[in-house]
């Protein structure tokens, strides 16, 4: 696995950290090393993400650190990983409510 050296500016402390991104097919997590005080945006810019994925939309898609949906302002911490989110191809509630119906449906013995 390669790990890139981001150090823009020389500060006294460097961290590592993940940015990671999944399609349906393939999941990317690129480790890197930062200075201390980067941001969540600057870690996904200076990844090099946005190029090999030209979709993400930083206006649209949210980001977060964990599974915690945080703002790209977010000064990030030793190793944070930081995930961009794709956007819901379908509602969870009424995914969840339909398969709940179907499963009294099959309870039953009733099937469509």
């Amino acid at each position: 696995m390669k790990v890139r050296l981001i150090l823009p500016k020389l500060k006294s402390y460097v961290m590592n950290i993940e940015v990671a991104y999944a399609l349906e097919e393939k999941q990317t997590l690129l480790p890197l090393v930062v200075e201390e005080g980067v941001t969540l945006k600057q870690a996904i810019e200076l990844s090099g993400i946005l190029d090999t994925y030209p979709q993400i939309d930083l206006s649209k898609d949210k980001t977060g650190i964990f599974g915690k949906i945080v703002k790209l302002n977010t000064v990030l911490r030793e190793k944070d990983r930081v995930e961009i989110y794709r956007p819901l191809i379908a509602d969870p509630k009424k995914v969840r409510s339909e398969r709940a119906a179907q499963g009294k449906k099959m309870r039953s013995g009733k099937q469509t």
